[in-house]
């Protein structure tokens, strides 16, 4: 397991090391950011789901226990799908949340082509996340 955990970690600092060679963007190769984006306004999540072919939206809390548990998965999502993630937090946007219909978070909307296609409430595992991605992607 310790030398699983030590190749993992050579192969990504052999990875970022490539990339700041490079001078790679911190975009992966689909044009996808490889982190979540903040998103604050409805122009600004307009922009983003018309920019982006699949975007996966995470209505958020500072103050939710389950928001902060489900933070690592949506940041591994965003590195590794064909995603767009962007995170909008509802206590800074209580206007475009009830505009979705948000009523409890997390709170994850699936945009595929602009439009919302799926809605996740609560804490999701990566798994699912994935494939629901998928479908879309």
């Amino acid at each position: 397991m310790t030398d699983e955990l030590e190749e993992i970690r050579r192969q990504k600092l052999d990875e970022l090391r490539t990339r700041d060679e490079s001078g790679s963007t911190n975009e992966s190769e689909s044009g996808n950011p490889a982190e979540p984006i903040t998103v604050d306004g409805k122009a600004e999540l307009s922009d983003t789901t018309t920019d982006h072919d699949v975007v996966l939206v995470d209505f958020y809390a500072d103050w939710c226990g389950p928001c902060q548990m489900l933070e690592p998965v949506v940041e591994t999502v965003a590195a590794e799908t064909a995603s767009t993630v962007a995170k909008i937090d509802v206590d800074a946007n209580q206007k475009l949340a009830a505009e979705y219909g948000v009523r409890g978070v997390p709170t994850l909307l699936l945009f595929a082509d602009g439009e919302p296609v799926e809605r996740l409430v609560g804490m999701q595992d990566e798994a699912q996340l994935r494939s629901v991605i998928e479908e879309y992607a």
